[in-house]
């Protein structure tokens, strides 16, 4: 299983490797000082992005699963299921 880290700015995706924690801790050390930058790694290689955080900003964290066992038996709830019938095939 696969963990990919999403944070949400302003509406704005970013997806982030693991740990984020010493990031969350970067975001709120600026929110809580009035405003700073804090420097978003990108999920592969790259300088990343600096982002103005302040009071005001819109932040989420997420968490997705991108990888898993496929083994499972259990359908992927975003597939559609084959109907080969329909198309006479």
């Amino acid at each position: 299983m696969a963990i990919v880290n999403r944070l949400t700015v302003d509406g704005r995706d970013y997806f982030l490797p693991e740990p984020v924690t010493e990031l969350r801790a970067q975001i709120l050390a600026a929110v809580q000082a009035g405003g700073g930058y804090v420097n978003i790694p990108p999920l592969r290689g790259g300088p990343g992005i600096d982002i103005l955080f302040s009071p005001g900003t819109a932040v989420a964290w997420s968490q997705i699963d991108v990888g898993g066992d496929t083994d499972s038996g259990e359908q992927d709830p975003g597939a559609h299921p084959s109907n080969d019938d329909q198309y006479g095939i």
